[in-house]
């Protein structure tokens, strides 16, 4: 599967299609993508999307996808990595770095267009557009400040709406889905991800969970909530700036020898030796 490079932190790609010329790939970057006008199918990890005029996508580097397009259709791409964010604050607890995680980190990705309200995606595409014209003398010295902005009201109106949607969907008792949520959005907080808490959290037996989940799934949920973790680790390392250390804090790590330890058990390679990886395509 191809993997696709961005050697800029930035950029904006706007085109119109009447047919998908890309075969299923990933980015080492995120992508927000507005569909601008036009119908058809978006496939995104496995799972197959009807998309419309209006609708907005985010990807992370570990999604991948590809179009279906029914008739033309014009779309905007909005492409950035890690490096994008180093001069957003970086103190652990505040509100934006709660949202970048909720958004970039949780796997909110695979389920379809993030915004179905038509105000919430009118104000988004004002926002692009403006962006747009900004990014048109991106070489001017206020472009960052403005760009950072922007972007910024279009990350809070995005989890506004996916985490408003999330808590009004209802699930069924006999599914799986609302541990899999949780998972993501403590992923974060080892404390929060024990047997006795899930447990506790969604009513059942702390055994019993074990048994529900891997019923559902055909893994342990513990095995999951690690699985997830490193692959989440594997991102920071590849495309982040962070040291070992702020990583292993950042999930909750004792110390840098016990991340070390864990990410060698599953990967089969230090977090230093992961990080000098090439990118490549296959």
């Amino acid at each position: 599967m191809k993997r696709y490079i961005l050697h800029t932190p930035f950029n904006i790609y706007h085109f119109e299609a009447e047919k998908w010329m890309h075969s299923v790939h990933k980015h080492t970057y995120f992508e927000i993508i507005f569909i601008l006008k036009g119908k058809g199918i978006h496939n995104i990890n496995g799972n197959t999307f009807r998309y419309q005029e209006g609708d907005v996508f985010l990807l992370g580097p570990e999604d991948f996808h590809d179009f279906e397009i029914d008739n033309l259709t014009e779309f905007c791409f909005i492409r950035f990595n890690e490096l994008f964010n180093k001069n957003q604050t970086t103190e652990k607890n505040s509100p934006w770095q709660q949202i970048r995680k909720a958004l970039l980190y949780t796997s909110s990705q695979s389920r379809g267009s993030l915004v179905e309200d038509k105000l919430e995606k009118l104000k988004l595409h004002n926002l692009l557009t403006i962006l747009e014209g900004e990014y048109e003398n991106h070489q001017s010295q206020y472009f960052e400040t403005i760009r950072d902005s922007l972007m910024q009201s279009m990350m809070v109106i995005l989890a506004r709406n996916l985490l408003g949607r999330t808590v009004t969907k209802p699930a069924s008792k006999d599914s799986v889905e609302p541990i899999l949520l949780y998972v993501r959005q403590h992923i974060y907080n080892p404390a929060e991800l024990t047997m006795e808490h899930l447990a506790k959290v969604f009513n059942y037996a702390p055994a019993y969970i074990s048994i529900f989940f891997k019923k559902q799934t055909g893994e342990s949920l513990k095995q999951y909530i690690v699985k997830h973790k490193i692959k989440l680790i594997e991102a920071r390392l590849l495309y982040s700036q962070l040291s070992l250390s702020e990583i292993a804090d950042e999930f909750g790590y004792t110390d840098e020898s016990h991340f070390c330890k864990q990410f060698r058990k599953y990967t089969g390679t230090t977090p230093t030796e992961f990080r000098k990886m090439d990118i490549v395509s296959d």
